[in-house]
């Protein structure tokens, strides 16, 4: 780091480094809005971990007016974790009469498609499949 086109020595960004954690209500290695570093990293790997709806297939839910009930978001992301444990990539996960086609490696559905459009019965650019 530089400050004053010096160069701060390693005692002087120590010092900064701890005069920017506060302590509160006891607790060290707390940030000034009053998270921990645990707490930082609880809620990024939560938002990480939940699944994500790209524009494309917000779209299409919307424009084929369907409407996942939380058992079925449950069982959408539960095909999705099984799908990263077994490798797969881009995974079609089957709920109940919906297709959604996921890139499991970012977590986000691609497209979704209720079973009037599942009537060709051919799914590409996949290299698995969950059933639900």
């Amino acid at each position: 780091m530089i400050q004053n086109s010096n160069f701060l020595t390693a005692l002087q960004l120590q010092e900064q480094y701890q005069n920017s954690r506060k302590q509160i209500n006891g607790q060290e290695n707390v940030t000034e809005n009053g998270l921990s570093f645990q707490d930082i990293l609880n809620t990024k790997k939560e938002r990480a971990e939940s699944l994500k709806f790209s524009k494309h297939a917000s779209l299409r839910l919307e424009q084929r007016g369907i409407r996942l009930s939380d058992r079925q978001m449950e069982r959408l992301s539960n095909g999705t974790k099984q799908a990263e444990q077994k490798g797969i990539r881009d995974s079609l996960v089957i709920v109940d009469e919906l297709a959604f086609i996921v890139n499991v490696p970012k977590n986000t559905v691609i497209t979704a498609m209720d079973s009037t459009e599942t009537n060709s019965n051919v799914f590409t650019n996949i290299d698995g499949a969950v059933i639900m």
